[in-house]
């Protein structure tokens, strides 16, 4: 047999099934050919956060379902986003080693939990990451959805009474909104846009982020927006949580819309909704006339001038946004704050 060169050969020779999830901004699938192109080296990392990739590795046995792993992965990326190949070898020395040659387990297809033990570049999700994860693995191995599951379905029909919400689980309502293709789901959902209170359609937001809403969940979302900030009266975390809920959706005119009316705002002064803007909206932050607004907001926020250098290093981390950052850091018409933040993130002599 020749030598294992990949983690994703090693995966395969194990007999169990797999599959890989980004952790970053949000949770999302992404296939076991772009990860094996990503490990070597063929591609960056699609979805950079913090100069790192954030993956979950779910490995389970076909013939056994109890029989499975999950491993959250924190992968240094260099400057130009790939994958360290020091920090995949070693991985795939640790999985070889530990599990006592993963190929030990090709009959059983089982992978033991603890072949990426002690690992050095494991990290715990937050709880939010960890229910979507969850609702994700169960679905995608052919599982039921949690204990919480019914109930939140219950509440979104509107069979509880929207105002009873209070006993909601995170994890039913992470369930119900990556099942949203199943069943009647989305239709659910839609109709309850309209009729939530502030909070659970805040949670809703949290896990909308994580999927591609269909086009008539999409509307319900974006006219419930809409009317938000007409109204200007919503704080600043609700108007976070809506901009995660609208990050997902197709990049249409009437998303650019809304997320422009956002950064435009004196809400976009707020840590959270600049933030969220630049977490999750990245996308729309590459039509210049947004990002022009989103920089000048950003350079008179309240996060002051830490707040702006990270949330830079961060986006400027992306090859497509970095030359459109440093196209508007030389735009004459840039404010004088803009141009000290600039100066106090770079350098007075930046140019």
């Amino acid at each position: 047999m020749s030598e294992i060169s990949s983690l994703t050969e090693l995966l395969r020779q194990s007999g169990g099934q797999f599959r890989f999830f980004d952790m970053g901004r949000r949770v999302q699938k992404f296939s076991i050919e772009q990860f094996e192109k990503i490990e070597n080296q063929q591609t960056p990392y699609p979805y950079p956060y913090l100069q790192h990739a954030w993956v979950a590795l779910m490995v389970w046995n076909p013939k056994d379902k109890q029989q499975g792993a999950a491993w959250f992965l924190k992968l240094p990326l260099d400057e130009q986003g790939f994958l360290i190949q020091a920090v995949r070898d070693d991985l795939l020395s640790r999985l070889l080693k530990n599990a006592g040659g993963v190929m030990q387990h090709e009959k059983s297809g089982e992978v033991p939990e603890d072949a990426l033990k002690d690992n050095p570049f494991s990290f715990k999700p937050d709880q939010e990451k960890m229910a979507l994860f969850h609702a994700y693995s169960t679905l995608t191995s052919s599982d039921p959805a949690s204990q919480y599951f019914e109930q939140a379905q219950q509440y979104f029909s509107g069979q509880m009474g929207f105002d009873d919400w209070q006993s909601l689980g995170f994890q039913g309502i992470a369930d119900l909104v990556v099942r949203h293709q199943n069943g009647n789901n989305s239709k659910i959902l839609t109709k309850s846009i309209p009729l939530l209170p502030d909070v659970p359609f805040e949670v809703l937001c949290t896990c909308l982020e994580s999927i591609e809403p269909d086009h008539k969940l999409y509307e319900a979302l974006c006219l419930r927006a809409e009317q938000t900030l007409a109204k200007g009266t919503a704080n600043a975390n609700h108007i976070a949580a809506l901009t995660r809920g609208l990050s997902n959706g197709p990049n249409g005119a009437r998303k650019m819309a809304l997320i422009k009316q956002i950064v435009t705002s004196e809400y976009a002064l707020e840590p959270e909704v600049i933030i969220a803007v630049a977490t999750r909206c990245h996308e729309c932050l590459q039509d210049p006339a947004i990002l022009a607004i989103f920089l000048e907001k950003l350079a008179i926020g309240k996060g002051g001038q830490n707040g702006f250098s990270r949330i830079l290093s961060d986006l400027m981390f992306m090859p497509a946004l970095r030359a459109l950052i440093l196209m508007q850091f030389r735009n004459e018409d840039r404010s004088p704050e803009l141009t000290t933040a600039i100066g106090e993130m770079f350098g007075t002599n930046f140019s």
